[in-house]
């Protein structure tokens, strides 16, 4: 089963059993979302907000606090800037503030390439300073399910990173874990894909690593599945990510960091502004920077 139909499927799950209720812009369109949502009608639960994607935080939070566990899907994650104020000012904080939680389950889709300064890449950073939000980037049909469960078993509210290229994807990732690595990936989001590609590339040139899938990202827990590779890798490890380095990808190099004797550094979009045109696009680090900076880290100490 690919990602896309197991999120299909528990959205049409939790719609029919639980009473629960999916919102979202153009979610009835053509493709239906990359096939991510189950082909129901309003009546059953599906809500298509007859406005743009970058209003709709207010009504989803109003479903959560009715007891509703909205699913509100956003389809391009860079417009979360302008939906965070409800979720992370109200949703986020309805729990500690008047003891009233607020569950409600995040689909926010990233994209790459072509799509400008404000829908580009994904932006789970936004959300890493603000208590009150559980944050993951799951790639598989197994972590969606996981990251589903622990939403249904907690009343706090939930933000999921998606990324397009998850939906085909059909297989779980294992980590890869050498004896004695010469650096230690950890990838997030899409990243994964391109960092599992530069191994592959590294391994013909005689180069070792390892690769650590990150899928929970808060609260991070560094625990030994984490740091044990860390600790046997010569040079460190590199965080890989598709949102900007001054996020989630600098915040768990530090809580790695301060749990190990070995350095981390980080590889995210470049510090620059995406623009519609190729030549202006802000990709997620390739395998070819993957490995570029791989041989950087191998000639520090």
């Amino acid at each position: 089963m690919t990602s896309a139909e197991t999120i299909r499927e528990i959205t049409r799950k939790h719609l029919k059993e639980n009473n629960g209720v999916a919102l979202g812009q153009c979610l009835t369109a053509v493709g239906w979302v990359g096939g991510t949502v189950p082909e129901m009608t309003v009546e059953e639960g599906i809500v298509e907000l007859a406005m743009a994607d970058v209003s709709g935080g207010g009504i989803a939070v109003g479903y959560a606090l009715a007891g509703r566990r909205p699913i509100y899907i956003v389809r391009y994650q860079g417009f979360q800037w302008f939906n965070a104020a409800h979720i992370a000012n109200y949703a986020a904080k309805s729990k500690e503030l008047w003891g009233i939680p607020c569950p409600l389950f995040v689909r926010s889709i990233g994209m790459d390439g072509g799509m400008g300064p404000v829908a580009s890449g994904s932006h789970h950073g936004m959300f890493e300073r603000m208590p009150g939000v559980f944050i993951v980037a799951p790639m598989t049909s197994g972590e969606y399910r996981k990251a589903w469960d622990f939403f249904m078993e907690h009343d706090s509210p939930m933000y999921v990173s998606e990324h397009r290229t998850s939906f085909k994807i059909d297989y779980e990732m294992e980590d890869v874990v050498h004896p004695n690595a010469d650096v230690t990936l950890y990838p997030i989001s899409s990243t994964r894909l391109n960092a599992i590609a530069a191994a592959q590339e590294l391994a013909k040139e005689g180069i070792a690593v390892n690769i650590v899938h990150l899928f929970w990202l808060k609260p991070f827990l560094a625990d030994e599945r984490i740091l044990g590779p860390l600790e046997s890798s010569r040079h460190g490890g590199l965080i890989i990510d598709g949102d900007f380095e001054n996020g989630v990808a600098k915040c768990i190099g530090f809580d790695i960091m301060r749990q190990s004797s070995k350095k981390i550094d980080v590889l995210c979009l470049e510090e620059r502004t995406a623009g519609f045109a190729p030549h202006l696009d802000n990709l997620p680090p390739t395998p070819e920077r993957i490995m570029k900076k791989v041989k950087e880290l191998m000639t520090r100490a």
